[in-house]
């Protein structure tokens, strides 16, 4: 038989349920100041058997795990997702929404913005799509990943000059990042500055040849 603590056996051997329930009491068992490890893997465990019934087509089954594994482990980005694409899958789209919001609370996540970014746009909010980015920063304005994204957004809003301020600000940070000249690029080109574009879109293919792609 499969050795480790019991949860652990009872996932071996497909007991995802069994597993669940010796967690629980494992969790009631320990001292409250222990408990932190413990809530994360109940909340794995309940995130595998949402995952679970996802796979076999039945969202409803799944949102009950997913809002418990939430409870225990309220910054697990993969249970947010995964619940707000059940609520999708459910029509339920005003509380997709409101659950990825939510997931932004925390830590900023570009998972959770993605969707967000996705769903505003096809209820043509582009100001929210905006604001949600901006909010994202200010709670993490050392993440360059977040400028580039607000970034992108601008320009792929056609807003030329929001875009350009963003994406400079981000150059003089890292310029080294291939993606930023690439974009750069693009907001030349569609200013009509070819030559500034041209040199851009060179500058993004020579760091992208330097980077070691590890696939």
């Amino acid at each position: 038989s499969p050795r480790g603590p019991a949860p652990a056996r009872a996932r071996a051997t497909g007991r995802p349920a069994e597993a669940i329930s010796v967690q629980q009491r494992l969790i009631s068992a320990v001292p409250s100041h222990e408990r932190t490890p413990e809530a994360q893997r109940l909340a794995i465990l309940h995130y595998e058997q949402a995952s679970e019934e996802l796979g076999r087509g039945r969202p409803a089954a799944a949102v009950p795990h997913l809002r418990t594994a939430l409870r225990w482990a309220r910054d697990f980005v993969p249970a947010t997702l995964a619940l707000g694409d059940a609520q999708t899958l459910l029509g339920e789209h005003r509380e997709a929404v409101r659950t990825w919001e939510r997931g932004l609370e925390g830590q900023p996540s570009l998972p959770v913005l993605a969707r967000l970014e996705r769903a505003y746009r096809e209820e043509g909010r582009p100001t929210r799509m905006i604001a949600v980015y901006r909010e994202a920063i200010a709670r993490a304005p050392d993440n360059v990943a977040l400028a580039v994204a607000l970034g992108r957004v601008y320009l792929e809003l056609e807003m030329l000059d929001e875009a350009a301020d963003e994406l400079e600000k981000v150059e003089v940070r890292a310029p080294d990042l291939p993606v930023v000249h690439g974009y750069l690029a693009t907001l030349f080109e569609r200013r009509g500055d070819l030559r500034e574009a041209c040199a851009e879109y060179r500058r993004s293919l020579h760091l992208a040849r330097l980077l070691d792609w590890p696939h």
